[in-house]
């Protein structure tokens, strides 16, 4: 394998004066310099082989080779916006549809995950006319000003917490107060949604949006326990609120038998906007907030239009590997990549672990 022309000193080096120290490198006392990808492993620039158990980004792995097709073959053909006619962006969210309960059937196309739960709130606040938000402890959504403010994990390192904030505990059945044992965590963890609510009620807030992963990935790999959304979902919308599932991390297949996270908490659950990325491009800069017709209406009746670059990529082919690999997984890995949707790839078998931040594009 050819070696690297820049040696890893030169590189540091050089990155050290030209990228801000908060653009921070994984293992920074010796950072491993990665030259390539492919499938589930990662090569330095003296060949040497890892296994990539870190980047959550790469759904289907690294340059898959459909990826590599659909965006040289999307190269060719046209790159712009979604103020033009086109046929990609209605047949794929025609197909995005067909995977989400059908409340759920107005999609909008973006360029990250911080845009998708940039928008949701956007929508959120249009729809209720109400500005206060519900988050869980520990939570990420994004790095943009507007979800660094409803981001714990990132806030109390910051300004601190707004008073339009609002933080309830995490739902987490194996460190938290209400655990396994418990005779029913979900109606527990609830009832501290509730308390929270009312406690900002009580101050004269009112709440536009409950924000949350569908499985809290930054808060630790956190699966809520079943019944926990739909008690929520109660709780907020009597309170004039809506139901916001963060999907950026964990939807298209990840967590096995559910093409979404939400979906864990049973077939009558349907949140009111969902938001997606990561997953959706395989890497490549796409995202979508999913919504209803209600909520989309009330966003189009402000008047101001709204459009992005994201058309660009959107486009669908179907593949299908065997899954003897890893038959607990059920439902396909898909991942929506340039031109190309693909479903079953042996690197969509390794799901995101690592329990600590992977920034939203």
């Amino acid at each position: 394998m050819a070696t690297d022309p820049r040696g890893k000193a030169a590189t540091l080096a050089l990155r050290r004066r030209l990228l801000s120290n908060s653009c921070r490198l994984f293992f920074p006392e010796d950072p491993i310099k990665i030259v390539r990808g492919q499938g589930q492993y990662m090569y330095d620039e003296q060949g040497a082989e890892y296994i990539d158990c870190i980047n959550n980004v790469a759904h289907v792995g690294h340059c898959h080779p459909l990826v590599v097709q659909a965006a040289h073959e999307q190269n060719q053909v046209l790159n712009t916006n979604s103020r033009y006619l086109h046929d990609n962006i209605v047949d794929y969210a025609q197909r995005l549809s067909e995977t989400l309960p059908e409340k759920l059937c107005v999609f909008y196309f973006l360029n990250s995950g911080s845009e998708a739960n940039d928008l949701a709130l956007r929508l959120a606040r249009q729809y209720t006319g109400h500005w206060d938000v519900v988050v869980l402890d520990h939570a990420y959504h994004g790095h943009l000003s507007s979800l660094i403010d409803i981001s714990p994990y990132k806030f109390r390192d910051l300004d601190g917490q707004k008073e339009w904030v609002h933080v309830a505990p995490l739902p987490d059945t194996y460190r938290g107060p209400y655990r396994e044992d418990h005779p029913n965590p979900a109606v527990a963890y609830a009832s501290e949604v509730k308390r929270v609510v009312s406690s900002a009620q009580e101050k004269g807030r009112k709440i536009a949006a409950f924000f949350a992963e569908s499985l809290p990935s930054v808060g630790g790999q956190i699966i809520p326990p079943a019944g926990y959304f739909p008690e929520v979902a109660g709780h907020i919308r009597r309170a004039g609120g809506v139901f916001v599932a963060d999907e950026i991390q964990v939807g298209f297949g990840r967590v096995g038998k559910h093409f979404w996270a939400f979906q864990l908490q049973g077939e009558d659950f349907v949140p009111d906007i969902v938001t997606m990325g990561k997953s959706i491009g395989n890497g490549h800069p796409v995202a979508c907030v999913a919504t209803t017709h209600a909520v989309a209406r009330a966003f189009e009746a402000t008047g101001v239009e709204y459009f992005n670059t994201a058309e660009r990529k959107l486009h669908f082919v179907e593949h299908r590997r065997p899954r003897k690999e890893c038959p607990e997984v059920q439902a396909p890995d898909v991942f929506q990549l340039g031109q190309r949707t693909t479903r079953g790839s042996k690197a969509g078998c390794h799901p995101d672990r690592h329990g600590r931040e992977s920034e939203k594009l």
